[in-house]
């Protein structure tokens, strides 16, 4: 009986042990299916190559990044069943990124968001930057660092990417040097470090624009996505989308998301003001974490999938934007169009505007100072 026994408990073993073969197989070969080729990536621009770069872990997620605009191609990941979906937009080739007008995942700046008819003052002296979002700057216009190369290299779980921009380089002063750390951890982290320097007084703000759909991109509207932001006031706009410099409580409001809430909820209710300028959400909440230091900011839900990304950063502001422009004219990665309010963009920032709002948080970068970004996007499945 006891010989009969241990026979039973090995071939249970064995059988157990094929099971969770054949499930990594499985997996993997999902994964597999998702990746894009790193020969659709490899171009020279500039005298700088253009590629592909592939991050796993043990975690289970896999992120793809290029050095063009230093961007976020791919992030694949599980949901509560243990299938794989590409939850980011991007483009499966080069030639996608090089005709994007949506900053698909890639490093905006010198300045994200919005700086007023494109005009900002330093030391009595002018700047005038490109109107490109009516008669305003948005993200530093057509020469922004989104549209370089990047000088990259990589690591075993990460990869770092450096740009350095001429004084006047879309009309920003100073030599500003930009490196982007992204490290993928073991626990389902993809870390991003943004520095940044100058050798004259500039303004500097530097963030990810990432869009997420947590069903996979592709797969539909994110209103059915729960969100949460831990903010007690925005910084309302007008109607050209720049912020009037005052603090608005989000109290009553559709843009109070200190609890989860559906995305779909209050997005529509456009009797409210904000939500009529915005088209629904592209506003920046003003986070209740202290300005340097790193902190939970957001929580993003997809009650279907039950995939879940925490945005944690050190930045004082956290741009949400519902994919009110997104116009069903490009092509994604799986083939299917991308079409209004497909996916969200979570945006850690200084303020929109802000060398023109003296009581905003400066962004003014000085010589010989070190600008530090610090955003981490953890993943994970709820119960």
């Amino acid at each position: 009986m006891k010989v009969i026994s241990i026979v039973l408990s090995s071939i249970a073993l064995i059988s157990v042990l094929n099971s969770c073969n054949t499930k990594s197989e499985k997996a993997g070969s999902t994964v597999n299916s998702l990746l894009l080729s790193p020969q659709s990536f490899d171009t020279i621009i500039n005298d700088t190559k253009v590629e592909l770069f592939t991050l796993q872990n043990i975690g289970g997620i896999t992120v793809q990044l290029t050095n063009y605009g230093a961007s976020i191609v791919s992030v694949i990941a599980p949901d509560k069943d243990g299938n794989y979906a590409d939850v980011t937009l991007g483009y499966s080739n080069i030639n996608g990124y090089l005709t994007d007008n949506m900053n698909l995942g890639c490093i905006v700046g010198p300045y994200a968001n919005r700086i007023a008819k494109g005009l900002f003052e330093l030391d009595g002296v002018k700047y005038q930057l490109q109107k490109n979002d009516g008669e305003n700057c948005l993200h530093s216009g057509k020469n922004a660092i989104s549209k370089k190369v990047w000088k990259a290299t990589k690591q075993k779980h990460s990869v770092t990417m450096v740009y350095e921009a001429t004084d006047m380089e879309a009309g920003f002063p100073g030599n500003i040097k930009a490196t982007a750390v992204y490290t993928l951890t073991p626990d389902n982290k993809l870390e991003l470090k943004i520095t940044a320097q100058t050798d004259k007084k500039t303004v500097i703000n530097l963030t990810n624009h990432a869009y997420f759909n947590l069903g996979g991109e592709g797969s539909g509207s994110i209103l059915g996505h729960q969100i949460q932001i831990f903010a007690d006031a925005i910084t309302p706009i007008d109607s050209t989308l720049i912020p009037t410099g005052e603090l608005m409580p989000v109290e009553n409001t559709p843009f109070d998301l200190r609890n989860p809430v559906l995305i779909g909820d209050g997005i529509n209710k456009t009797e409210n003001k904000q939500i009529f300028y915005g088209n629904g959400y592209d506003h920046n909440w003003v986070l209740n974490s202290k300005s340097g230091e790193l902190a939970f900011a957001v929580r993003l839900t997809d009650p279907v999938s039950k995939r879940v990304l925490e945005v944690s950063t050190n930045q004082p502001g956290m741009q949400f934007y519902s994919g009110n422009f997104i116009s069903g004219k490009v092509t994604g990665k799986s083939g299917k169009l991308y079409n209004f309010r497909n996916a969200l963009a979570l945006e850690p920032q200084f303020f929109p505007d802000s060398p023109n709002q003296p009581a905003f948080p400066s962004t003014i970068l000085e010589p010989g100072k070190l600008y530090e970004h610090l955003t981490v996007y953890s993943f994970s499945v709820s119960q």
